[in-house]
């Protein structure tokens, strides 16, 4: 049965359950993965650049997926989607467990992409519905709540598992989380309009070609000597991308949003989400080198001085997005995103031999700021669409972190390159610009909604 304004309070509990353990799955699996490259490396018998394919078929095939899964998820109901997407993801991550080389592990993680893309392309449209419209601020708090706890606690449960269990069980762990959420979604997940409207298969080649060598290229910036790659890779994407603009620009009804971004409020979220995730790349990014390579602290210390970002994230989601909720989110997130960059550029003023206190409290309130912007942050862009474009907005909100976090990445690899005597304090203060500026780009904003 069809919704107008969320679900009774028992079936919205299970519902964000379903949509909960099925979110945690896609981020815990990023964080436990990437903890565990040396360890599935040395097994497979494939050296540390080999391994890091197994990072990349996953995030590629996210990427290449989003825009598709948004517009099929409009077309056929976000439900449907988010199913089939678990499903997917389920089974690829049995396919992960069962491989024994390189080729066939990055086959299977590319599987396992799709499948999240299917769950991250329409995961705050679903909230839209099973929230009703007054709370939906709290709702996707509550998600954010899921996303930063599911960042904190993804390398300790890895290191639980790989001190007790073979590397495996990182992804068969996923078979009973994702058999029990299937059987929420299938029971509790809100039934949602369908435009039935079909696919354009030149949209979806044109959107491989843009995003497929795009974040490839990107990535491959970070590589030593081969920039001639990635300039080929980026200028491929970039022409690609020009086509396929034009391309869409001529459709009614196009599956990259050009009509939601022709609406100001989506023109300027869209750079407040590139612009903040890049900062918050760079960021996260930063730290690990400034701690072990210029402090001298080990890996474990490493790990406990940057929990505090994560950990004041989570803190802070649920009540943020409450507080968007009450007053202008996009005010709110300017607020954050102010916080946020005053804790980037704090993490410059530290000298050569800081304590455990002075580090933390900045880490800490890097993490403040940023979960203060985030939930009010998709509260206006999933907010001011209209309700049967819930999926485009919502595959939007993920492209924007994923090309955000793309470029950080980028520019810590660029700056490595270009500054030889501090350049973590360059990140940080890079990053600190980024976050001010999207503060101010956010405060432009108007989010009036476009209905429930």
């Amino acid at each position: 049965m069809l919704i107008t304004d969320g679900l009774p309070i028992a079936q919205r509990r299970w519902a964000f359950l379903a949509i909960a353990i099925a979110m945690s799955m896609a981020v815990l699996d990023v964080s436990i993965v990437n903890v565990a490259l040396p360890t599935i490396g040395q097994d497979l018998g494939i050296t540390a650049a080999e391994s890091i394919w197994i990072v990349n078929a996953y995030q590629l095939a996210i990427t290449v997926a989003l825009l598709p899964s948004a517009a099929l998820g409009d077309s056929l109901g976000y439900k449907r989607i988010y199913g089939w997407g678990l499903l997917i993801f389920t089974l690829a991550s049995l396919a992960c467990a069962q491989a024994h080389s390189i080729g066939v592990l990055a086959a299977a993680r590319v599987l396992q992409g799709l499948g999240a893309a299917g769950m991250l392309s329409v995961n705050i449209a679903l909230v839209r519905f099973i929230y009703p419209r007054a709370k939906l601020g709290a709702g996707v708090g509550a998600m954010s709540l899921v996303v930063a706890g599911g960042s904190v606690a993804g390398p300790s449960i890895a290191s639980g598992i790989l001190a007790l269990a073979h590397w495996q069980w990182l992804f068969l762990i996923n078979l009973p989380l994702g058999l029990l959420a299937s059987l929420l979604a299938a029971r509790y997940l809100p039934v949602t309009p369908a435009s039935g409207r079909s696919l354009n298969t030149q949209s979806i080649v044109l959107n491989a070609l843009t995003f497929g060598p795009l974040i490839f290229g990107l990535a491959e910036w970070g590589q030593a000597g081969q920039s001639h790659i990635a300039i080929a890779l980026t200028l491929i994407g970039l022409a690609f991308g020009a086509l396929f603009v034009r391309y869409e620009r001529g459709l009614a009804e196009p599956m990259l949003p050009i009509d939601l971004l022709r609406m100001p409020v989506f023109a300027l979220s869209m750079v407040t989400s590139v612009s903040s995730f890049a900062a918050q790349a760079l960021g996260m990014l930063a730290m690990p080198f400034f701690f072990e390579q210029n402090l001298g602290r080990s890996g474990s210390e490493t790990g406990l001085l940057m929990t505090p970002w994560p950990l004041a994230t989570a803190l802070i989601a649920p009540w943020a997005g409450r507080l968007s909720d009450r007053f202008a989110p996009e005010r709110v997130c300017s607020v954050g995103l102010f916080i946020f960059g005053t804790g980037l550029a704090s993490l410059t003023t530290l000298g050569s031999d800081p304590g455990n206190w002075s580090i933390g409290w900045r880490v800490a309130l890097c993490g403040l700021g940023f979960g203060i912007f985030q939930s009010p942050n998709n509260r206006v862009i999933i907010g001011s669409a209209p309700r049967e474009r819930s999926g485009g907005a919502s595959g939007l909100q993920s492209m924007g972190r994923t090309v955000g976090q793309s470029i950080g990445a980028v520019a810590v690899a660029l700056i490595f390159n270009l500054n030889h005597t501090a350049p973590t304090v360059w990140m940080c203060g890079v990053a600190a610009v980024l976050a001010i500026v999207a503060a101010c780009v956010s405060a432009l904003r108007s989010s009036k909604p476009a209905g429930v």
